[in-house]
């Protein structure tokens, strides 16, 4: 059974740094991709980053990107994603989410790629002005 269980997340205030984690079971990140999604209220879903289990490789959206990184503990089987000089706008719920890559998603671009399965209960993270 697959199972992603988060922890972290919490208020910050604006440039600061939170640290989220998600802890995976019923599967190895070489048999699934993993990533990270938010949403905020009144938004889409957005897409954070992904490490693919097809090369390996993390992947960002632009809005994260130099601000965010994601690692992986493949002997724990967890992931985290360390994020700093945050703003704002990083305001939401997040999500960490798993699924193998057929049909690929990691990076998810969006159009007509679908969603991963298997997602985790969500964490907030606030960021004051």
């Amino acid at each position: 059974e697959v199972q992603l269980v988060e922890s972290g997340g919490g208020l910050v205030q604006t440039g600061g740094s939170l640290r989220l984690s998600c802890a995976a079971s019923g599967f190895t990140f070489d048999e699934y991709s993993i990533g990270w999604f938010r949403q905020a209220p009144g938004r889409e879903r957005e897409w954070v980053s992904c490490i693919s289990s097809n090369d390996g490789d993390t992947y960002y959206a632009d809005s994260v990107k130099g601000r965010f990184t994601m690692t992986a503990d493949n002997a724990n089987n967890t992931v985290y994603l360390q994020m700093n000089s945050l703003k704002p706008e990083d305001t939401a719920e997040y999500y960490c989410a798993a699924d193998v890559e057929k049909p690929p998603w990691c990076p998810f671009y969006g159009g007509r790629i679908s969603y991963p399965t298997y997602w985790a209960q969500g964490t907030q993270v606030t960021v004051s002005s």
